[in-house]
């Protein structure tokens, strides 16, 4: 058991240690806060490659084309349209032309489509006129078809050369 005088040092020993553990934390604190640091922000802007091609009605590529009518067609006859292209992305693109979804299917064997530009390179936010040119062969005579639909497809691809 500990007596008056002892226990009066216990006490002593125990504020002394809180007083440098206090101590030793505000010392810490001060010496973290003197140090010298600096930094330097660093801004940040890119753009990401974008392949678009847009299809227009007119030269100021402002209607977009979203169908085209032929009209009614004769056998063994080619009709045009003009159409305009718009590189819309930002990177240089090559072009290609196809055809999807005819109906009937088998419309294709009588009829095609080609355009004037196939391969034609185009520059980020160039446009030009295309000419589409629809052919029909004197075989269709031979089928029932007398009304068709089918899809054209535009491509633009990345051209890295």
């Amino acid at each position: 058991m500990l007596t008056g005088g002892d226990e009066m040092e216990t006490q002593k020993i125990n504020a002394s240690i809180i007083l440098a553990i206090a101590l030793t934390g505000i010392i810490v604190s001060a010496l973290a806060a003197s140090l010298l640091t600096d930094l330097q922000r660093v801004p940040n802007q890119a753009s990401v490659k974008a392949v678009r091609v847009g299809v227009y009605s007119d030269s100021a590529c402002t209607n977009n084309l979203t169908s085209i009518n032929w009209g009614l067609l004769t056998p063994e006859t080619s009709y045009t349209k003009d159409v305009w292209i718009k590189n819309i992305g930002n990177t240089r693109i090559m072009l290609n032309m196809t055809t999807e979804g005819w109906n009937p299917s088998y419309a294709s064997n009588y009829i095609t489509l080609g355009w004037d530009r196939e391969g034609q390179l185009l520059n980020a936010t160039q446009s030009f006129k295309a000419v589409l040119t629809l052919s029909v062969s004197t075989g269709i005579t031979s089928t029932n078809i007398t009304d068709f639909s089918f899809n054209i497809v535009i491509t633009g691809t990345e051209y890295t050369s």
